[in-house]
C-alpha cells in the first residue's frame, strides 16, 4: 500500500514526502513541476509527473501503487496573486481539486488530507482564532480552499470515504537535516526574504505597517515549523487508519510573533544587521493572526517539536545558503 501525495515536489509537499519515508511509508508523488522541483522529490519516493485533474492517470497511479489514502498539496498558494488571476485560482484549487476527489471515490480509495489555510477566516475578531469562528476569506486564494472543505465535507457524508482538512498559518523553517526547504522562486513569506536579504540576495526588505494595534506596531502571526507541520499530517493519517472521524484542525503553535520580532531573529542569526525599510500595509492584512491550537493537541495528539522560533530561523537561514551554493554550482 502507498501514500499519494501531490505536490510533493514543492515545498510542504517535499518535507511530507521526508516525513512519510522516514516514517516507513511508502510513497508516489503526482506533480506537474509548473512551481516543484524533481530534485526536492527524495530519491526512495515515486515521482509521477502530471496534473491531478488528469482522472486517467491519477487511475493509474491508484491502482499500480496500491494508494490507501491521498494528502493534497497541489495548488497556488500567492494571495495577491489570486486577486490578479481569480479564475486560475478557482481552477487550481478548487475545480482540480473536486477532479482528484471524484477519483478518489471511483477508486476507492479511503482517507484524504487536504492542505487548507488560515485565509479561510478572513480578518477574525478574536485571536487566537479557533476552528468554529466564522469563516470570511477576503481573497479567492482563502474562497478557493474553504469550497475545497465543503466539497470533502460533503463527499465524506456520502461516500466511505474520511478526510481531515489542516489550517495552516505561517509555515516556516526547512528540514533539519538540510534535504529539502523553501525554494519557490518567487516566495514572498517573511523569513525567507529576510534571509534572503541577510545573506546579500536582496538590497533590503520592506516592514508593511508599523501602526497595527500591536504591541511594536507589527503585525502578528503564528509561526509554525514546517517539519511540525509535516508531523502533523502523520497523525491525522494514523487518526483516519484508527477508524478516527474526519475532521478540521488549525495548525499552528498557539501564539504570535511579530514582523520586527522575526527580523530580529533572523540579524542573530546572521550575525548582523540588514536594512529595513517601512512601507505602507498591504490591503487584507490582519493586524493578528494566531491559532486556536487545542483541538489539534487534543484529538490528534500531535504536539511541537521545533516551537523556538530562533530553530525555525536557523533552519531557513541553513537553507537559503544551500541553495544560493547549489546556484553557484549549477
Amino acid at each position: 500500500m502507498s501514500i499519494l501525495v501531490t505536490g510533493g515536489a514543492g515545498y510542504i509537499g517535499s518535507h511530507m514526502v521526508l516525513a512519510l519515508l522516514d516514517a516507513g511509508e511508502n510513497v508516489v508523488v503526482v506533480d506537474n513541476l509548473s512551481t516543484g522541483f524533481r530534485w526536492a522529490v527524495a530519491e526512495a519516493a515515486t515521482l509521477v509527473i502530471g496534473d491531478v485533474a488528469d482522472q486517467a492517470l491519477i487511475e493509474e497511479v491508484i491502482d499500480r501503487h496500491k494508494v490507501e489514502a491521498i494528502i493534497h498539496f497541489a495548488g497556488s498558494i500567492v494571495v495577491p496573486d489570486s486577486m490578479v488571476d481569480p479564475l486560475g485560482y478557482y481552477m487550481n484549487n478548487t475545480v482540480k481539486s473536486r477532479s482528484l476527489i471524484e477519483t478518489a471515490v471511483v477508486k476507492g480509495v479511503k482517507h484524504f488530507i487536504f492542505s487548507s489555510t488560515a485565509a479561510v477566516y478572513g480578518m477574525p475578531a478574536v485571536n487566537p482564532v479557533s476552528e468554529d469562528a466564522s469563516l470570511n476569506p477576503i481573497s479567492p486564494y482563502g474562497a478557493s480552499k474553504l469550497m475545497t472543505e465543503w466539497m470533502l465535507r460533503d463527499t465524506a457524508r456520502a461516500h466511505e470515504m474520511s478526510y481531515i482538512a489542516l489550517r495552516y498559518f505561517n509555515v516556516a523553517g526547512a528540514d533539519p537535516k538540510g534535504r529539502t526547504g523553501q525554494s519557490t522562486h518567487r516566495a514572498t513569506h517573511l523569513i525567507k526574504v529576510a534571509c534572503q536579504t541577510a545573506l546579500g540576495m536582496r538590497h533590503h526588505m520592506e516592514v508593511y505597517g508599523r501602526d497595527y494595534d500591536t504591541p511594536d506596531g507589527t503585525c502578528l502571526r503564528d509561526y509554525i515549523h514546517v517539519s511540525d507541520l509535516a508531523h502533523a499530517h502523520l497523525q491525522g493519517l494514523s487518526h483516519l487508519r484508527a477508524g478516527g472521524d474526519s475532521g478540521i484542525f488549525n495548525c499552528g503553535y498557539g501564539h504570535g510573533t511579530s514582523v520586527l520580532e522575526v527580523i530580529a531573529a533572523v540579524e542573530r542569526a546572521a550575525g548582523h544587521k540588514i536594512e529595513v525599510r517601512e512601507a505602507s500595509r498591504r490591503p487584507g492584512d490582519p493586524a493578528a493572526l494566531v491559532a486556536s491550537a487545542d483541538r489539534i493537541r487534543q484529538l490528534l495528539d500531535w504536539y511541537p517539536r521545533h516551537d523556538n522560533l530562533d530553530e525555525i530561523v536557523g533552519s531557513a537561514l541553513a537553507w537559503e545558503r544551500t541553495l544560493g551554493a547549489r546556484s553557484v554550482a549549477a
